[in-house]
């Protein structure tokens, strides 16, 4: 399983970004795709993750909730994680993961496929 993950850059606090996470390698429909973020000095963290079987299945962390959304899109094998009114906070490097099953996992560790990540910097 290959995951790229590109969409990263520099914006304003206030603005926007859609990240994209590109997947390859196998049948993703029984999978869970997550975004993670590390911060510089931060541990890694849950952003958001979705179930590819059901789109229904989608939890986000409170950092997130209101103001990013998770969707897929299953022609392109891509998920996407559109970010509005970013903060300061919201710098990070962001990364995709994906894991076997259908429950989202919140946890870095339970996740067995990763991204290379995309440099994410919010400005004032």
């Amino acid at each position: 399983v290959q995951l790229q993950a590109s969409g990263g850059g520099l914006v304003q606090a206030g603005g926007s970004l859609r990240l994209s996470c590109a997947a390859s390698g196998r049948t993703f429909s029984d999978f869970v795709m997550g975004w993670f973020r590390q911060a510089p000095g931060k541990e890694r963290a849950f952003v958001a993750g979705l179930s590819w079987s059901d789109s229904r299945n989608i939890y986000y962390a409170d950092s997130a909730e209101g103001r990013f959304t998770i969707s897929r899109d299953n022609a392109k094998n891509t998920v996407y994680l559109q970010m509005n009114s970013l903060k300061l906070e919201d710098t990070a490097i962001y990364f995709c993961a994906a894991r076997d099953g259908v429950t989202i996992s919140t946890v870095q560790w339970e996740y067995d496929y990763w991204g290379q990540g995309t440099q994410v910097t919010v400005s004032s």
